[in-house]
């Protein structure tokens, strides 16, 4: 059985209430709960933070013997070099998910400290682009 981390930074605990015409108005704990029909063959872990130490102490907690990571950075994605540094110090791939088109919003979001380490990138699907890292990271 696989095993995947999906772990969720700032603010993505509001998801379903916060910015839903950006966001959407199911909550990530919601979406989640279908997921064992979806993968029935893959063991999801689920962790999210509002602090970057923890995201950070949860990646390498995962880093080593994991089948993969998907990592919602929230807002750090764009400041923090720490979590950037985090990934390129693992094993584990990591693919980065975002569930708005950064690209089309404010410009500071398309920086990102995380990409350049990350095995892949999904933007803008919404929480589909969980989904599409699933399936990418297990093999399905």
């Amino acid at each position: 059985m696989k095993r995947i981390q999906i772990i969720n930074g700032p603010n993505l605990n509001l998801l379903g209430k916060r910015e839903p015409e950006i966001y959407g108005s199911q909550s990530f704990e919601q979406w989640l709960e279908g997921c064992p029909t979806l993968f029935p063959g893959v063991e999801l872990h689920y962790f999210q933070s509002n602090v970057e130490g923890e995201l950070i102490n949860k990646i390498h907690e995962a880093g080593f013997g994991w089948d993969g990571i998907i990592l919602n950075a929230g807002a750090y994605t764009h400041t923090s070099i720490a979590i950037g540094d985090a990934i390129k110090g693992i094993e584990t791939p990591v693919v980065e998910v975002h569930i708005s088109n950064v690209y089309s919003r404010e410009e500071f979001r398309q920086k990102s400290h995380i990409s350049s380490s990350a095995k892949g990138v999904i933007i803008g699907l919404g929480l589909k682009g969980y989904e599409l890292a699933i399936r990418y990271l297990s093999g399905l």
